[in-house]
């Protein structure tokens, strides 16, 4: 895997990419140094980014400018990622920008609403969160709920709050200061 650092209106990012999609997005919250480290673990290289990769690090600079953007698009590389997590991943690409859902609606779209737990789990072990929007995955009673992100949930807030969502509103809808 092959990855590189870039500044946007958020902070540093560090994405990872492998001949078959992006593989590894780290969200701000790290000085330039450690998310070098934090990005190039497990064997992972800095790289000359591809057109390809440079068009996503393009979208997530967009993004940070709080410009409208989908990633549901990208070439993703989730390799070694279990097969659960990629249903849930799967599911979580069809909400765009502004849309949440909660874990206990994943979970009923897997299948049974039990799953809540398990598709927390899947949201925290994100290999690439924003382009898998993790962020949008709300709490039953409309909060936060957990983020693994640097930041924890106060990303999460900043991350739904660019989005235009006011969080404790129910899940999927926007607000918008009226």
């Amino acid at each position: 895997m092959e990855t590189t650092v870039f500044d946007t209106a958020l902070g540093t990012f560090g994405i990872g990419w492998t001949a078959d999609g992006i593989a590894r997005l780290q969200l701000p919250g790290l000085d330039a140094d450690e998310m070098g480290e934090r990005i190039n673990r497990k064997d992972a290289t800095p790289g000359e980014p591809t057109r390809e990769v440079e068009a996503v690090i393009n979208l997530i600079e967009d993004y940070a400018d709080g410009n409208v953007v989908e990633f549901r698009d990208i070439k993703l590389d989730l390799q070694g990622v279990p097969e659960f997590h990629r249903r849930a991943y799967e599911l979580l690409l069809e909400y765009g920008w502004g849309q949440t859902t909660t874990y206990g609606e994943l979970a009923r779209a897997l299948g049974d609403v039990t799953l809540s737990r398990a598709v927390g789990q899947a949201m925290g072990a994100n290999p690439i969160p924003l382009i898998i929007p993790c962020h949008r995955v709300l709490a039953s009673n409309g909060k936060a709920g957990g983020f693994s992100a640097p930041g924890g949930a106060g990303s999460k807030l900043r991350m739904l709050a660019l989005e235009g969502v006011a969080v404790g509103a129910p899940a999927g809808q926007m607000t918008f200061g009226f």
